[in-house]
């Protein structure tokens, strides 16, 4: 065998191999929950907020934990979907802007993080969802007009999810990816991973059958989710909807861009609520 058919063949096995342990660990891919520990490494008293520890079962029967953080003279909930990596104690800056925003925070962490139990799917995580909307108006009694869905990256398809069964006061996606699909074409474009994923988060496909107003919130500059497939989550959604663009990181835009994205987000949720 000549030397080019060897590197043909090794080329190959490597692609062939790539492929494989794509496919096998693609959930491992997809969910970090242990990227900082499940241990909470902090809580709202630590912030200066009170708060409610939750516990809700599943319909499936998984315990999951929550928080709930009343704002005074609170004009609105926030269900809050955070994202793939960490728990619900690293979102503390985020319930902090929407605490001064007067409103109340709902966050839960997925089955498998934080103190949550169970293994982490893409069922159940829209399992999850629905607990947590049930938890809100049933358990709670929460109009669901005055309900505000957020989700940020992976929450963001999941916050669709939810938003595409119930009509909630608004939904707000920020940083999210089109699909699965979409996103391993772009990351591994040299593989079949699009055909190849056996995960799906359709949020185009959801924000498609959404009944309430949108406000679709992305970076330029994220490095990790890129811009244009922000534009085609808004894209696909009916004509109630808004853009928000920020600057800044992945994990860091809602920061970096400060005021402007806390004037955006107070805004279309005021505008929502009446």
């Amino acid at each position: 065998m000549n030397t080019v058919w060897k590197f043909l063949l090794l080329a190959a096995c490597l692609y062939a191999g790539l492929t494989f342990l794509i496919y096998f660990f693609q959930s491992s891919l997809i969910y970090y929950p242990n990227v900082a520990g499940r241990n909470l490494s902090a809580t709202p008293q630590q912030i200066g907020l009170a708060f409610e520890d939750v516990e809700l079962v599943t319909q499936d029967k998984v315990r999951l934990h929550g928080w709930f953080i009343p704002s005074d003279d609170a004009r609105g909930t926030v269900l809050f979907f955070h994202g793939n990596a960490g728990n619900i104690s690293h979102r503390l800056d985020s319930i902090a802007i929407f605490n001064r925003m007067n409103l109340d925070v709902f966050i839960i962490d997925y089955r498998g993080y934080g103190q949550s139990q169970g293994r982490v799917t893409e069922k159940g995580t829209y399992r999850d969802a629905a607990a947590a909307w049930s938890y809100l108006t049933a358990t709670r009694g929460i109009d669901a007009n005055r309900i505000i869905v957020f989700g940020r990256s992976l929450g963001a398809s999941i916050a669709a999810w939810l938003a595409s069964r119930h009509r909630p006061a608004a939904l707000i996606l920020e940083s999210s990816f089109s699909s699965v699909p979409s996103m391993a074409q772009r990351l591994y474009p040299f593989l079949p991973v699009k055909w190849l994923s056996t995960f799906r988060y359709d949020t185009r496909q959801y924000v498609s059958n959404v009944n309430c107003p949108l406000l679709v919130v992305h970076s330029k500059t994220d490095e990790i989710i890129p811009y244009a497939e922000g534009r085609l989550v808004f894209d696909a959604a009916p004509d109630a909807k808004r853009f928000l663009d920020i600057r800044g990181g992945h994990n860091d835009g809602f920061f970096v861009t400060g005021q402007a994205y806390v004037d955006g987000l107070s805004t279309f949720i005021e505008n929502s609520l009446e």
